[in-house]
């Protein structure tokens, strides 16, 4: 794969520029669970596009800008009146508003075609492979107009981010707190519509707005996975967005040809890259990854299983002490026993058994578990918070017997000393359980 600067290298600063953009503003569409307005304005927009192009007769004009971030504004405005004053959720009044606008703006750049220069094909997927023909001299050399003019775009987001960063932090995650400081939610919720819609215009020729909605959206939601403060979200949601032009470009011109096909659109599979990063986010996030939660579950039935086993023994223990038999602070259980009564298999109870020995909890044979002092300590204690919740179900909730035992036994695997303190003191400091079985002392 031979890559050129002077086209490939252009193609992705373009891409990464506008992901960049985005993805700045991204972060507070996704924190105020507005994703669907960045979609709304980056559609919406189009009217305001054809009808500057209709008044001034060029795409580089100032005027084009301005009618873009009117139809911005014009957009969150119309939402805020449908969702007050029709009754309905604000997802709604969102896909009415850009779905009407939207064709709109495609019906005036059509029925125009003859008197404007913009393809409505163009628009939706860009012509990132074409920037190259239309330079501008600077003093660094020759560089393609739209990478000038996303390099503002971005410098203008960064500013407006970075110099009002408390006033967006306070009005996002507390709009009340944001009033009584003075600071009017309304108002950055405007702002930031403008400057979505002054960021779709800017990219629109190039990248078009399949990557301009992707890029608003995604790598902000995947930077959400990732991080818990905003600075570092903003941050990541900055790097994904530039990895996901740089890959999605690489993707674009080596995968298809590698099949024997031409090379597809970069700004389409810039789009798709971001989406990757999101599916990996999503499966490995350290946070809230389909991983972490898998493994988290799967330590905690270990736990459980761990501790009915131990629940098991002592139970045992008691017995055996009913029955006038030597007790010598230990119980033993033949490891069939403890399989078939906790309905697990041999081999699952050898791997939680092997975890309890480490502890030091049981001693564990080729055919028995024995339950050492340090171990029936910790039983002790389990048992105890069963029938503390018993007891307090019996007593508080009035809850029948016949549900005791169930509803005690999901509870007491998430019950520390200090709140079984608190059951016992609710309850009474009762020594029996409602089934008459003694509840023992804090292990």
């Amino acid at each position: 794969m031979d890559l050129d600067w002077q086209t490939d290298g252009w193609i992705i600063v373009a891409g990464g520029l506008c992901a960049i953009a985005s993805s700045l503003l991204g972060n507070f569409l996704v924190l105020r669970r507005l994703s669907l307005m960045g979609d709304a304005i980056s559609h919406s927009v189009l009217p305001g596009i054809a009808a500057a192009f209709l008044f001034s007769g060029t795409r580089g004009s100032i005027v084009v800008l301005i009618g873009a971030a009117s139809m911005g504004l014009l957009t969150v405005w119309l939402t805020e009146l449908i969702r007050k004053y029709g009754k309905v959720e604000e997802s709604a009044a969102i896909g009415v508003v850009f779905t009407s606008l939207f064709a709109v703006g495609l019906i005036m750049m059509v029925r125009a075609g003859d008197k404007i220069d913009l393809d409505p094909s163009c628009v939706l997927y860009g012509n990132l492979e074409m920037i190259i023909l239309k330079k501008v001299a600077t003093p660094f050399g020759e560089v393609p107009q739209v990478v000038i003019t996303l390099c503002v775009v971005c410098l203008l987001n960064a500013i407006c981010i970075a110099v009002f960063f408390k006033q967006w932090q306070v009005s996002t995650f507390d709009p009340l707190l944001s009033q009584a400081q003075g600071i009017s939610p309304t108002l950055f919720h405007y702002i930031l519509a403008s400057l979505v819609a002054v960021t779709c215009i800017a990219s629109f020729e190039a990248v078009g707005n399949i990557l301009v909605v992707a890029m608003l959206v995604v790598p902000a939601a995947t930077a959400f996975l990732l991080c818990k403060r905003l600075h570092a979200m903003i941050l990541v949601s900055v790097v994904i967005g530039t990895a996901s032009a740089i890959v999605g470009h690489l993707l674009a011109i080596s995968v298809p040809v590698a099949f024997g096909f031409k090379s597809v659109n970069s700004a389409a599979m810039m789009a798709v890259a971001s989406g990757i990063f999101l599916v990996i986010a999503v499966i490995a996030s350290p946070r809230a990854g389909v991983l972490v939660r898998l493994i988290e579950q799967r330590t905690v039935a270990r736990k459980i299983v761990g501790e009915d086993m131990l629940a098991l023994l002592y139970r045992h223990s008691e017995r055996k002490i009913e029955n006038n038999r030597a007790f010598e602070n230990r119980s033993v259980l033949a490891k069939g026993d403890i399989a078939v009564q906790l309905k697990i298999t041999l081999q699952k109870l050898n791997s939680v058994t092997s975890d309890l020995v480490r502890n030091g909890w049981v001693s564990m044979t080729q055919t028995s578990v024995t339950l050492t002092d340090k171990g029936h300590r910790v039983a002790q204690n389990l048992i105890r918070s069963h029938r503390l919740w018993e007891q307090y179900l019996s007593v508080e909730v009035n809850a029948s017997n016949a549900r005791l035992h169930a509803q005690a036994e999901s509870l007491e695997h998430f019950t520390n000393s200090s709140l079984r303190d608190k059951l016992d003191a609710e309850t009474g400091q009762s020594t029996l359980d409602p089934h008459g079985r003694s509840i023992p002392p804090e292990g």
